[in-house]
């Protein structure tokens, strides 16, 4: 035994829902276990409903497992906290502040003093490239920009973890492309641990150290694929397309799989 603590641990996570329509327990996970080092991008796949995003809101402190632990450094995750940053889909700016009180907001409710506030501010937004910007309201800033933004939030908090589920799902496919770009060039640049929902297995392959693809519901580990593929990523290359191959087989079982419990064979 080394003793060795990982950084983030999922332990025999099971998750159930009441779904009131039916009247019935659903089972969102279940025995999920992983663990993830301090510094790694990992994204999760899966067929729908497979608990994809349920893993991600327990990480949040959003939701509690109903059995099994969610541990960061050892200590169970009981709530909401500063040190994992979430970065939704929606955007989740203030449409009435502009994009430099955006990003000041948090710095702000912690109490720091007005000039730390600034500098932390104007650093963030150089790097996620949105300095001189600063005085646009979110309606005024393109998709693109105002994901950025949305990023820019959690940031300029110094969280220990990104948490991103479907970041870039409703954005236009050169848009999405150049944010891909732009959160792999960021985690080079902080190298803080990214834990990354998606439909996308491009998408997985082009940002992550390693693809947790997961079973259909109940959602367990079906594999841990790592990419050890130098950045920034060919989409076009024989090893990405050998990595791709690999994870829409996993995929194409699932739906298989998921198709015969459906039709009851």
């Amino acid at each position: 035994m080394t003793g060795r603590q990982p950084f983030i641990s999922f332990e025999n996570v099971r998750k159930s829902f009441r779904d009131a329509r039916k009247g019935a327990i659903v089972r969102a996970i279940g025995d999920f276990s992983l663990e993830i080092e301090r510094g790694e991008f990992v994204t999760v796949i899966g067929p729908s409903g497979c608990g994809k995003t349920t893993l991600l809101n327990m990480l949040a402190g959003f939701e509690q497992p109903s059995a099994g632990r969610v541990l960061l450094e050892g200590q169970p995750i009981d709530g909401p906290a500063a040190d994992r940053g979430v970065v939704f889909q929606e955007y989740a700016l203030f449409p009435w502040l502009t994009l430099r009180q955006n990003v000041e907001y948090g710095p702000r409710e912690r109490g720091l003093r007005p000039a730390r506030i600034a500098e932390l501010t104007d650093r963030t937004l150089a790097m996620v490239r949105l300095a001189g910007a600063e005085s646009r309201y979110p309606h005024e800033l393109s998709g693109g920009m105002r994901q950025r933004a949305a990023l820019a939030r959690v940031l300029v908090n110094d969280p220990k973890i990104l948490l991103m589920d479907e970041l870039f799902a409703a954005l236009d496919a050169q848009t999405r492309a150049r944010l891909q770009q732009e959160v792999a060039r960021l985690w080079i640049e902080t190298r803080k641990t990214v834990f990354f929902v998606t439909h996308s297995v491009e998408e997985a392959l082009l940002l992550a150290d390693r693809v947790i693809a997961m079973t259909a519901n109940p959602g367990r580990l079906k594999a841990d694929v790592r990419i050890d593929l130098a950045r920034p990523r060919d989409p076009t290359s024989a090893p990405f397309n050998d990595h791709r191959r690999v994870l829409e087989s996993l995929l194409a079982e699932e739906a298989a799989a998921e198709g015969m419990m459906l039709g009851g064979g």
